[in-house]
C-alpha cells in the first residue's frame, strides 16, 4: 500500500493542529489563572465538537460528489477531475491565506486570545457558551482547511485521511508537551520549517489541479463533438502537448517516475512531476515566487524589528 499520499495531509494537519493545540494551552492557561477552571469542561467540548463538525463537512462533500457522480454517470471522466480542480483551487486559497496570515499575527495570537477569554470570563451566565465558541471557531477553521485538502485528493482514497489521523496525534503530543508537562520547543522554529513545506506542498497542489483542470477538459472533448474546441492545443505546437497546458516542459517518468519510491515522496513533499506542462511551470513559478515572496518577508520583519529595538536601546 502506497503511504506517500499521507505525508501531505500528515504536515498540514500537523502544522494546523499545533495551531489549534495553542490556543487550547492558551485558553487553559488563563482559566487556571484566573482560577476557573469549572470551564475546562467548554474547552474540551470544544474541541470534540469541532473536530467532529471538520469530519462531518467532509462526508457532506463526499455524499455531493457521489450524489452528482450518480446522477450523471455520463459525466463521471468530466465531474471527478474538474471537481478535484475546483476544491485544489479552494485549498490553495485557504491554505494560503492561514500560512500568510499566521505568520503576521503570531506575535500577538496569545494576547488576543487572552483577552477574549477574559471578556468571556466576565460575560456572566454565557462566559461558558463564550469559551465553548472560542475554541469551536479555532479548531473547526483549522479543520476545515485541511477537509477541503483532503478532498482536493479523493482518488487517492482512505491514505490521505490516516495522515491526517497521524497529524492530530502528532499535534495533541506537542500540545501535552508544552502545556501539561512543561517541555520547551521552538515553537516558532517549528511554524517556520512546517510553513516551507506547507509552501513546497501548496505549489504541487497547484500542479495538480491544472492537470486535474486539463483532464476534465480532455475528456469532454472526447465526449462531445461540439466541445472539442476546448482542446486549443493542437500536434502542429509540439509533438508532446496537453489538452489546455501547452508543450511539454520536461519529462523525467523515465529517470525519476513520481509514482514510485523516491519520486512519490518527492511529489508528496516537495510538488515534484515527472511530467510538467507549460502552464503549470508558469503557475508553479507565479505561485512561488508571489506566495513565498509574501511569506519570507513576514518570517524578516519580526527579526529586523526587534533588532532595529535593541539597537534603541542602546
Amino acid at each position: 500500500m502506497d503511504f506517500s499520499a499521507a505525508l501531505p495531509t500528515f504536515v498540514i494537519t500537523l502544522r494546523e493542529g499545533v495551531e489549534a493545540a495553542l490556543v487550547v494551552g492558551i485558553v487553559l492557561a488563563c482559566l487556571k489563572k484566573a482560577k476557573a477552571q469549572k470551564l475546562n469542561i467548554w474547552v474540551y467540548a470544544g474541541v470534540v465538537v469541532g473536530i467532529i463538525a471538520s469530519a462531518l463537512v467532509g462526508v457532506i462533500f463526499s455524499w455531493g460528489i457521489q450524489a452528482l457522480n450518480n446522477t450523471y454517470p455520463q459525466y463521471s471522466p468530466v465531474i471527478e477531475p474538474l471537481l478535484e480542480a475546483v476544491f485544489a483551487v479552494i485549498a490553495i486559497a485557504l491554505l494560503s491565506w492561514m500560512l500568510i496570515w499566521m505568520t503576521q499575527q503570531a506575535k500577538s495570537l496569545k494576547g488576543e486570545i487572552e483577552g477574549n477569554v477574559t471578556s468571556a470570563i466576565k460575560d456572566g451566565n454565557n462566559r461558558g457558551w463564550g469559551i465553548f465558541s472560542l475554541i469551536l471557531i479555532a479548531v473547526l477553521r483549522e479543520g476545515f482547511e485541511t477537509v477541503v485538502f483532503i478532498i482536493a485528493k479523493f482518488q487517492q482514497g482512505i491514505i490521505p485521511a490516516l495522515g491526517a489521523l497521524g497529524g492530530i496525534a502528532g499535534a495533541a503530543g506537542i500540545g501535552v508537551l508544552l502545556f501539561k508537562w512543561g517541555v520547551k520547543i521552538n515553537i516558532r522554529q517549528f511554524f517556520q520549517v512546517m510553513g516551507v513545506f506547507l509552501l513546497l506542498i501548496v505549489a504541487g497542489l497547484v500542479l495538480g489541479g491544472l492537470a486535474n483542470f486539463d483532464a476534465a477538459m480532455a475528456a469532454l472533448s472526447q465526449m462531445n463533438r461540439e466541445s472539442e474546441g476546448v482542446c486549443f492545443y493542437y500536434e502542429h505546437f509540439a509533438r508532446e502537448h496537453s489538452c489546455i497546458l501547452g508543450s511539454m516542459v520536461w519529462n523525467l517518468s523515465g529517470v525519476l517516475p513520481d509514482d514510485q519510491f523516491p519520486g512519490m515522496v518527492f511529489k508528496a513533499l516537495l510538488g515534484y512531476r515527472a511530467k510538467i506542462y507549460v502552464v503549470q511551470a508558469v503557475g508553479y513559478l507565479l505561485f512561488f515566487f508571489t506566495i513565498g515572496t509574501i511569506y519570507f518577508r513576514s518570517l524578516v520583519a519580526p527579526s529586523q524589528a526587534n533588532r532595529g529595538a535593541s539597537v534603541q536601546k542602546n
